[in-house]
């Protein structure tokens, strides 16, 4: 009867706090396949950790994101990424692991400090704010807000991507580079793991293979 009255609660709520149902849907992604976190790391965009395990439900800090980032899009060969001038970050001493990709990342505007220059380089970042940035990094497409929508719609839980998010986002659906849970939703609020990281690093390393040139076939021309 307890357990009854208990799932009997756990669905009143999820009927009546979209908050709630938010964070519920996000235990519904798909089981992570190991043939693309195997990719990524072949890739060396990302590695294992120091036991050699992968652990995708780990989730991405802010200083991961941006190493990650300046491997995988040669942030560090762009021409603002040369400039020397160091920008001063008061949490990111130059000792630090990730120092020179935060300042690659900084320089490129691929990624923005906080109040006061502080980078807060170990705090997580959300699926919105992950996607985001990637898309930064791989160029925004410039959508008209009504096309973003379109793009959007279909996902059930589209209404909780922050705005400042929507066209970013809609530039990483189009691409096909997404992955959603059971239910289709994106799951923007949730923090992003390094297996989502993975998923999205795949799709891109796909879209970055060479084509197959199309055959000739005699006798057309």
């Amino acid at each position: 009867m307890k357990k009854l009255l208990g799932i009997l609660t756990l669905v009143t709520l999820l009927q009546t706090s979209p908050v709630f149902a938010q964070e519920a849907a996000t235990e519904q992604l798909p089981a992570t396949n190991s043939d693309y976190i195997q990719k990524v790391v072949e890739a060396k965009l990302m590695d294992n950790l120091p036991d050699g395990k992968f652990y995708p439900e780990k989730l991405i800090s802010r200083a991961e994101l941006a190493s990650i980032l300046v491997k995988a899009f040669y942030l560090d060969k762009r021409q603002a990424a040369k400039q020397e001038k160091a920008i001063i970050i008061p949490d990111v001493p130059n000792y630090y692991w990730a120092y020179q990709d935060i300042q690659t990342v900084l320089k490129t505007d691929i990624m923005k400090g906080y109040r006061g220059n502080m980078f807060f380089p170990n705090q997580k970042v959300t699926r919105a704010e992950g996607l985001a940035i990637f898309a930064q990094a791989y160029g925004v497409f410039q959508f008209s807000e009504p096309t973003v929508n379109e793009i959007l719609k279909s996902y059930p839980d589209q209404n909780y991507i922050p705005k400042w998010a929507r066209r970013a986002i809609a530039t990483v659906i189009s691409e096909g580079f997404i992955n959603t849970d059971t239910d289709g939703n994106i799951n923007p609020l949730r923090p992003m793991t390094r297996g989502d990281m993975a998923y999205l690093l795949n799709k891109y390393l796909e879209r970055q293979q060479k084509q197959p040139q199309m055959p000739i076939v005699p006798g057309i021309l």
